[in-house]
C-alpha cells in the first residue's frame, strides 16, 4: 500500500466523478483540506471513513489500498470487513508507537538529568553537566508533547 499511489487514485477517481475536492469532502464529512491531504500522499483516510469514500467513489477498499482498478473477476484474498478492521489496528499501533516512543524519550530524559548530577568540579565539566540537563528536558518536553498528542487523536 503505497500512500502517493492511493491519493493518486482518489483523485482520478475524484475527477471522473466531476467532484471537486470541497464538493467530495462535504459527502464524507470531512474538510476538503483532508482530501488534498489524501491526495498528496500526505496521509491516508481514516479506517472509519473508507467504506463511505469508497461508495462514493464507486470503488471497492481493495482498489482503494492498492491505488488501481481491478478486473471484475479479480478477487482479492481478503474481505472489505478485514480490510477495514487491519486499517483500524494501523491506525491504533501507529498512535500506540508515538506512545511509547514518548515514554522513551521521558526515560531516556530522566536518565541524562541523573547522569547530569554527577559531573561537576571544572568549568569543562559544569558545561558537559549543564549540556546534558539541557538535553534531558528536552527530551522529556518532546516525550511529554508525543503522549499528549497521541492521547488527543484518540
Amino acid at each position: 500500500m503505497n500512500q502517493l499511489t492511493t491519493g493518486r487514485f482518489i483523485a482520478q477517481k475524484r475527477k471522473e466523478k466531476n467532484l471537486t475536492q470541497e464538493q467530495l469532502a462535504e459527502k464524507l464529512g470531512v474538510s476538503n483540506k483532508t482530501v488534498s491531504k489524501w491526495e498528496t500522499g500526505k496521509c491516508m483516510p481514516d479506517y472509519s471513513i473508507v467504506k463511505h469514500l469508497c461508495q462514493e467513489l464507486e470503488i471497492s477498499i481493495a482498489e482503494l489500498m492498492d491505488g488501481e482498478t481491478k478486473e471484475s473477476g479479480n478477487t482479492g484474498t481478503f474481505n472489505e470487513q478485514q480490510m477495514i478492521a487491519m486499517l483500524e489496528r494501523i491506525q491504533r499501533l501507529e498512535k500506540q508507537k508515538h506512545s511509547l516512543l514518548g515514554i522513551v524519550l521521558i526515560t531516556m530524559g530522566i536518565a541524562l538529568f541523573a547522569v547530569s548530577l554527577t559531573f561537576s568540579g571544572t568549568a569543562f565539566r559544569d558545561f558537559i553537566s549543564g549540556l546534558m540537563l539541557g538535553l534531558s528536558i528536552g527530551e522529556m518536553l518532546i516525550g511529554v508533547f508525543l503522549i499528549g498528542r497521541s492521547f488527543r487523536k484518540q
